[in-house]
């Protein structure tokens, strides 16, 4: 898929341009220059753009130092013992993050990089001559869609330290503000709603290839469906749950079929062919936090959540901090996809907006949808209040969509980060020293530098 991938370019704060990942002296039509892109585009031209944008979302997103990971970390799920590198104890767990290191720094010059190359194929779509209305129409819903993930991951990784909204404008004037958390989801709530028209005009194809990870989802029509659920995750972050349930309506949420797919949806695909990416999960220093085991409900039969079972295994060796298992039964080699969005995760954001929205027995309803097919547990009972049913929901999410990058998220928004276990390290001195609970990422140095003053950068990673 790499020489499909359009010329990577990185919104840098101490620069404040645009930094092309690679030269442009080489003439390639699978890897169109900017000013080709911009001023000369083809169908071609634009095709290989807009593939690239699937490439460049998924970029780190299962890397060892990626989403997955940092994220998995962050809210206890999982452990990486690299002794090459004990930032993913020392900076992620035991300290604030540091807004100049490739942990705390992250997740921002990367997905700006993408927003960056969705702007310039949305601004080039229009003046390619050789494709037709609904093909434009096709790309311009899929960048929009695009944007709004790559905006998404820097929202939800800085939460109130905010992000940049206003993208398309010269790198070189003067840099656009960081905004708030609101005015950020408002943005891609713009974004995604906006594909939709798009995606309806866009034909019975995309001009261009999406990877095997988009399969059902491959077509403006079906990609639409893949929109709306995007659309009902933001809508459940936000707390706004008449959207949830208005954009579960029109995707790809199946809750009544005899025999349900947990697992149908949309997957980031890697592989270890030439040019592509593997999937770097499977590294052996990543071990399951042992909450994650200890917290795990059982059957009447004392058998453990399925979902446990099905995705973690015991590891060749133990780690330290008491860690005992693998995710090597979740990404079992270097070509495993990693969830993008499932079935699994839209019953549960509908049982979520049904209990928010007054409907308290089919939310719970929902709930054992997934409790008794994907975790094999005896059904909840009952009429539970506010905080007990939040307590199920999130023991549900914690296992349906254990390792796929939302622990931490989850917990933040629904006001559980205090639930989160606390590793406290004896020291030789006899004196204890307990973990930190770092809720956000900082506002990265660099961008730090280039503005001076900045309300957000002084927030940092803790309350």
């Amino acid at each position: 898929m790499r020489n499909a991938q359009i010329t990577a370019f990185a919104f840098a704060g101490a620069l404040g341009a645009l930094i092309p990942a690679c030269g442009l002296d080489v003439p390639d039509l699978n890897n169109p220059s900017l000013d080709d892109l911009q001023n000369r585009p083809t169908a071609i031209s634009i095709g290989a753009a807009s593939t690239g944008l699937l490439i460049g979302n998924r970029r780190n997103h299962a890397a060892e130092n990626g989403y997955v990971v940092q994220l998995g970390v962050l809210g206890r799920e999982a452990y990486n013992f690299d002794a090459a590198d004990p930032r993913y104890v020392s900076e992620l767990l035991v300290k604030k993050l540091n807004q100049g290191s490739p942990f705390g720094g992250n997740f921002w010059a990367l997905p700006y990089a993408n927003i960056r190359g969705a702007n310039i194929v949305l601004d080039a779509v229009d003046n390619v001559a050789d494709l037709s209305a609904p093909d434009k129409a096709a790309i311009r819903g899929f960048a929009k869609t695009i944007e709004a993930l790559d905006l998404l991951e820097v929202i939800v990784t800085h939460d109130v330290n905010g992000a940049v909204i206003d993208t398309d404008t010269n790198p070189l004037a003067e840099l656009p503000m960081i905004v708030g958390k609101d005015a950020t989801f408002d943005k891609i709530v713009s974004l995604l709603d906006t594909a939709i028209p798009d995606l309806a005009a866009g034909g019975a194809s995309f001009p261009f290839v999406l990877s095997k990870g988009f399969a059902g989802f491959d077509t403006p029509e079906t990609f639409a469906t893949f929109n709306r659920a995007i659309r009902a995750r933001v809508a459940a972050y936000r707390g706004d749950y008449s959207a949830v349930l208005s954009a579960l309506a029109d995707s790809f949420l199946d809750d009544t079929s005899v025999n349900l797919d947990f697992n149908a949806g949309v997957y980031y695909a890697y592989s270890t062919k030439p040019g592509d990416t593997p999937n770097a999960l499977i590294n052996p220093n990543i071990y399951v936090h042992p909450s994650v085991e200890a917290d795990a409900q059982k059957d009447a039969m004392q058998n453990p959540d399925a979902r446990l079972v099905r995705k973690t295994v015991k590891a060749k060796k133990p780690g330290s901090r008491g860690a005992t298992l693998a995710f090597t039964k979740l990404y079992p080699n270097p070509e495993s996809s990693v969830a993008l969005i499932r079935n699994e995760e839209l019953i549960l954001l509908k049982a979520e907006a049904l209990f928010f929205t007054g409907q308290v027995g089919p939310a719970v309803a929902e709930l054992n949808i997934v409790r008794t097919g994907s975790g094999r547990l005896p059904a909840l009972t009952g009429t539970p209040d506010s905080a007990t049913f939040v307590d199920e929901l999130l023991y549900e999410r914690r296992y349906s969509l254990l390792f796929e990058g939302h622990r931490w998220i989850d917990v933040r928004r629904l006001n559980k980060l205090a639930t989160l276990p606390i590793f406290v390290t004896m020291n030789d001195d006899g004196t204890t020293t307990p973990d930190t609970l770092n809720v956000r990422y900082p506002i990265p140095l660099a961008e730090c530098d280039a503005r001076p003053g900045e309300p957000a950068c002084a927030k940092g990673s803790t309350d």
